[in-house]
């Protein structure tokens, strides 16, 4: 079944039941098992999953790095196979991996980049841009120097401004803040959500599921290669609105507990229903000698219903799902 969002006419990006198959020794691996959803122009999607979840291949076929076994992938209507050109013009994707020239400075590579999509046609108007992205990810005063002189950090900003020297209107971030400091993640994102409110379309996968939570109006989740839930981020938070007990524990977490707890150190954090569920907690704890910490209730985050969905599909078919599949 193909989902789209009922407000997008000509969406930016349609996945329409896109597969992927690879052979090996223990047979077939479904890396993409049927996965069709929209993007709509000027959203801001996100794309989460465990690791293995296809999240990666999803990308690499919407890049045209790598080619469905079936089904079929648009980008505003152009397909990435059959008209490639006009789709990858229309696309500025960061990858993963960083992936650097060490022979240029930062400026000649934004520069051989542009060109490559035309962009040098206008040269004063590429340069001004040029200066822009520069000033923006903070990396005005490394214009001149090689990159083979870079931080990993900075190399990572370079790939940004790469993916969008020449002006495409789906910008694509694969884990883009994966191993970087904090002050490249804000700057990164004002730039990213000032682009997005001036009409540009972002898909973003992460592992930092409270960037998703802050910048992602929809989300979908995949896991073993299918959609496995589909919605705006505050309607998949509404679904599954719980009570989160959270608090430091330096002592043992009784065993009547740990089944419904989720560990981070000192750290505890326990889903519960009501009143009368908290206090239960408590009394638990409080009978096996524990004394928790900077108690805190508060609403469940991202963090815990992506791993509530995890935990609660299948690893093969939807019908068991604990939520439907929508928009």
């Amino acid at each position: 079944m193909h989902v789209s969002d009922p407000g997008a006419a000509n969406p930016a990006v349609s996945f329409r039941s896109v597969s992927k198959h690879y052979s090996s020794a223990r047979g077939s691996v479904h890396a993409l098992d049927d996965v069709s959803f929209d993007i709509a122009a000027g959203e801001f999607f996100g794309l989460l999953g465990p690791n293995g979840a296809g999240k990666t291949t999803l990308i690499s076929v919407l890049a045209g790095l790598s080619r469905a076994s079936s089904g079929q992938v648009l980008v505003h209507g152009h397909d990435v196979v059959t008209d490639y050109a006009a789709a990858r013009r229309s696309l500025g994707i960061v990858p993963q991996e960083l992936v650097f020239d060490p022979f240029f400075t930062v400026r000649e590579t934004l520069q051989i980049q542009s060109g490559y999509f035309g962009a040098r046609a206008d040269p004063r108007a590429n340069d001004a841009w040029i200066d822009e992205l520069l000033e923006n990810l903070g990396l005005a005063d490394k214009a001149d120097a090689n990159t083979r002189q870079l931080s990993g950090g900075m190399k990572r900003r370079v790939l940004v401004a790469q993916a969008l020297v020449h002006r495409p209107p789906v910008i694509v971030l694969d884990e883009p803040t994966a191993g970087v400091d904090v002050e490249l993640r804000q700057t990164l994102w004002q730039f990213i959500a000032r682009l997005n409110k001036e009409g540009h379309t972002v898909l973003l996968t992460t592992h930092y599921l409270e960037e998703a939570e802050a910048l992602c109006g929809r989300l979908a989740m995949l896991k073993h290669g299918r959609v496995v839930a589909l919605d705006r981020t505050s309607a998949l938070l509404a679904g599954r609105a719980s009570t989160m007990l959270r608090f430091k524990l330096d002592t043992p977490l009784p065993l009547t507990l740990q089944a419904n707890a989720r560990v981070t150190g000192r750290i505890v954090q326990i889903k519960t229903r009501n009143a009368a569920e908290v206090e239960s907690v408590l009394a638990t704890l409080r009978a096996a000698g524990g004394q928790p910490e900077d108690l805190e209730i508060g609403r469940a985050d991202l963090e815990d219903v992506f791993l509530e969905i995890m935990h609660g599909v299948p690893e093969h078919g939807l019908s068991q799902l604990p939520m439907p599949v929508s928009v």
